[in-house]
């Protein structure tokens, strides 16, 4: 097992996180206020923007294939590297309907 040090962007807050543990499982036992919704990455709601780093995350299926070497859905995502994310940030395929105003919380189809 191997621990990875995770670096919010804009936030100055760190965790460290097993290659075993998701990142958001690790959040929540620090009391980091990371958004959450059904823990099963679907909804997108723990979306955040990797900066630096590699993360796994085969069950992440609300992501596309190209969105997921971007963004980490921290219900899901395990580390492979230590990371710099940039929490609340949704890939394309949901943030065009966020700017719009017509998202009613479902997943965008591509």
């Amino acid at each position: 097992m191997t621990s990875y040090t995770i670096e919010f962007v804009g936030t100055g807050e760190t965790i460290t996180c097993t290659d075993k543990e998701t990142i958001l499982s690790r959040c929540l036992e620090e009391g980091i206020a990371q958004e959450y919704s059904c823990r099963v990455g679907m909804c997108l709601a723990c979306s955040a923007e990797i900066v630096e780093g590699e993360v796994t995350q085969p069950a992440a299926r609300g992501l596309t294939e190209q969105e997921a070497e971007n963004y980490a859905l921290t219900c899901m995502a395990r580390p492979q590297s230590d990371l710099k994310l940039d929490r609340g940030k949704y890939p394309p395929s949901i943030e065009g309907d966020l700017a719009d105003g017509t998202n009613d919380g479902a997943v965008a189809d591509d």
